[in-house]
């Protein structure tokens, strides 16, 4: 799905300005629509009204788009309510928050309701998520706030209480005690922060986990688990990290329908303990057994070994009630049944051993743009390289090195932003994936030279269209570039890449320095009329000073300019003069009145409205330059050459641009087939020129950096 580019500069500039402030913290957490919960609380309870939320109202809107929009017959009997008006003595948490306050109702989000179910389990991020003092009692107005993590930033999330009913039952989840609340209210924040509730249809545990806490997420598929697998379950358990499992099932119409032995195909299930007990008192071996639980809240299979447990050890395990949805199972069946393993590392932590790490953790963030850094695969070698590219520095081995060999361990994790909530609009989950290359020493954007001669030194199995790809890695320590991409090119979106460590390391984006062409700027006279049309001058010069070669350019620019003072015309790029050579297959007629006004505005020095000959030759061998550095990147049949390349066409101009100014011009100069013209190139640099001259004027100091005045700002726009 395309986005605004403009607006996501913008935003992002803003969230920068932000993270700097603090804001995005765990103790600062981001007002999501720019909503505070306390203002809006105290401002309610002042007027002695209840909240209504505008941001995310009591409509179908917020139901959904399509099976829950406003054409759905499943929406027309949905009344939104009160808990005050569901029943009496309503409560956010009754008896303190349980895995059995979570139970699925009418939308396809057990995905959401397993990972909740595993937020229970530990009341420091549960009460991170669900903020205590909450009531519908004390200091109610109708408004309730839930936090999450979002794309590196915590955000802070309001909603009012009023919840979608069906015949005065819940139609989402809802708790087994009918007058408790909190995870009704907490789905619902979920759903204001993904635009509906239909956006939370489908998903993976994994997803909420990462939002739930702000961790890292990796994948086990049984059939290729390690060999340490149910070591690294318990020690993760211990360390509060939360984990969910599932069985694939390769035909979607058999999803969520039982197996044999009563587990459910395409269904989260919430890993809540593992535990080693012994099947029998006159035995020394031991079981290793795996409790599950069902959002559904129902047993999912009931298994006869446990009956031989002696009773000892069923009170170890403390056995819970066919209500609360949990069961045990052996390791072993587990590992027969379910076919995916999800665990969310709250801190991050190594999972392979017996010691614990402490990571270093680097975000970055970053975007793909059609035609310019959208580049897809090493399946399209011409494009692969314009991808964003990021270094990485593994500066110290690890502690524990594998087979005496130096190496360093580190997890990538690729998350691609905000799919979910463009759902709506028709937007899917990209297939995504990562490559990572040895370097060394180099410090700007690679090549497509480089890419051609080098293999991966290590990239992720495979590209998949999730949300996140993670993979764990042990390589040497040293300088690497990671290069995340799509699948295929020409897909814009937004992403955030992560690295966790287990050593000190360093990671940025590659950024090339703003560093202009060096100018040859003569005494210019050049400007626009009041009218806005392109007026050309010809200065009077001695004819006895010049050559040959002037009195050509002089022939040449009397054609152009004509007789009449004041004559409004177009620059043509003519075809027939020795001084430039015939090139038919540019396929122009000539300069549009655009890039006309451009070339002036270029050289209006003195604002006298005049162009010299020595002015117009000058800005003539500019534009033959500019010819030559197009019909090297041009291709043999096209007239046009590729957004792709104009990256380096502007470098071979002289120009080093930061890769942010290299998106925008191709979203402007561009045209649909992501192919750029002739007069739209020498319009760009002609452009880029006048915005480094005007810088330059300003940067007195040669610091690099200027302040100017709204007028100041004014000027330089309208050159």
């Amino acid at each position: 799905m395309p986005y605004t580019p403009s607006g996501f500069f913008c935003d992002r500039l803003i969230r920068e300005r932000e993270r700097r402030d603090g804001e995005g913290s765990l103790n600062k957490p981001l007002h999501f629509n720019n909503q505070d919960f306390n203002t809006l609380r105290q401002e309610c309870l002042q007027r002695k009204s209840l909240f209504e939320d505008d941001a995310f109202p009591a409509t179908v809107e917020s139901l959904g788009f399509k099976e829950l929009g406003r054409k759905s017959n499943k929406v027309k009997n949905i009344i939104w309510k009160r808990p005050k008006e569901i029943c009496e003595n309503p409560q956010f948490i009754v008896g303190g928050a349980s895995r059995t306050d979570v139970c699925q109702g009418d939308l396809g989000d057990c995905w959401l309701l397993a990972a909740i179910a595993c937020l229970t389990l530990n009341e420091k991020l549960l009460y991170r998520v669900v903020p205590q003092e909450q009531s519908f009692s004390e200091g109610y107005a109708g408004i309730f706030h839930f936090q999450f993590w979002c794309y590196g930033d915590w955000v802070d999330v309001i909603i009012d209480d009023r919840i979608p009913t069906f015949n005065n039952q819940l139609v989402f989840t809802k708790s087994a005690e009918r007058n408790e609340f909190w995870s009704a209210l907490l789905e619902k924040a979920y759903a204001k922060l993904h635009g509906s509730y239909e956006a939370l249809k489908g998903g993976n545990t994994t997803e909420a986990m990462e939002d739930f806490t702000g961790g890292v997420t990796e994948f086990y598929e049984m059939k290729e688990a390690p060999k340490g697998l149910y070591k690294i379950m318990k020690k993760a358990l211990e360390r509060g990290s939360l984990m969910g499992c599932s069985i694939d099932s390769l035909v979607p119409a058999r999803f969520e329908t039982r197996t044999v032995t009563g587990l459910v195909k395409g269904h989260a299930y919430s890993v809540t303990a593992v535990e080693e007990v012994k099947p029998s008192l006159h035995k020394d071996s031991k079981v290793c057994l795996v409790r599950l639980r069902n959002p559904w809240g129902q047993l999912s299979v009931c298994s006869k070994e446990w009956a031989t447990l002696p009773k000892a050890e069923k009170e170890k395990l403390q056995h819970q009630s066919a209500e609360d949805g949990e069961f045990w199972m052996s390791f072993e069946d587990f590992k027969k049944n379910y076919t995916k393993l999800e665990i969310c590392n709250l801190t991050p932590d190594a999972l392979e051993d017996d010691k614990t790490h402490k990571w270093t953790v680097s975000v970055n963030e970053g975007h793909w743009v059609r035609g310019c850094s959208a580049g897809g695969c090493r399946n399209y070698p011409d494009t692969f390289w314009t991808n964003p590219q990021y270094r990485l520095r593994l500066l110290e081995e690890d502690d524990d090195p594998e087979d005496n060999e130096v190496s360093c361990t580190f997890v990538v994790a690729l998350m691609q932003k905000n799919r979910r909530k463009e759902r709506k609009m028709g937007a899917n989950l990209f297939t995504i994936g990562f490559a990572i290359y040895e370097m060394h020493g180099n410090k700007q954007h690679m090549q497509k030279d480089f890419f051609l001669v080098n293999s991966s030194k290590a990239r992720c199995k495979a590209y998949i269209n999730l949300r996140e790809v993670t993979e764990r890695f042990r390589l040497s320590p040293g300088e690497y570039v990671i290069v995340p991409s799509t699948y295929k090119p020409h897909q814009a979106g937004e992403f955030i890449l992560r690295v966790f460590s287990e050593k000190r390391n360093t990671f940025d984006a590659f950024s090339e320095n703003l560093i202009p062409t060096t100018f040859s700027i003569s005494s210019v006279t050049l400007s626009l009329s009041a009218c806005g049309s392109v007026m050309l001058q010809p200065a009077p010069t001695s004819a006895g000073e010049e050559n040959e070669e002037d009195q050509q350019f002089r022939t040449i620019f009397q054609e152009i300019v004509g007789d009449i003072p004041g004559h409004a015309v177009y620059l043509f790029l003519p075809t027939s003069y020795s001084v430039f050579p015939a090139d038919r297959d540019l396929n122009t007629e000539g300069f549009s009145l655009e890039s006309c006004r451009s070339m002036i505005a270029l050289m209006d020095m003195g604002g006298t409205g005049q162009l010299n000959l020595q002015e117009f030759r000058h800005l003539w061998n500019k534009i033959r330059q500019w010819q030559g550095i197009f019909k090297h990147y041009k291709t043999d049949r096209s007239s046009s050459i590729s957004s792709y390349e104009m990256r380096n066409a502007i470098n071979d101009a002289g120009f080093r641009l930061n890769n942010q100014l290299y998106d925008i011009i191709t979203i402007r100069y561009a045209n649909e087939n992501m192919n750029i013209d002739f007069d739209s190139f020498v319009s760009c640099l002609v452009r880029l020129e006048a915005m480094f001259r005007a810088f330059q004027a300003f940067d007195k100091d040669g610091d690099g950096t200027i302040s100017l005045s709204v007028l100041e700002v004014s000027a330089i726009v309208a050159r």
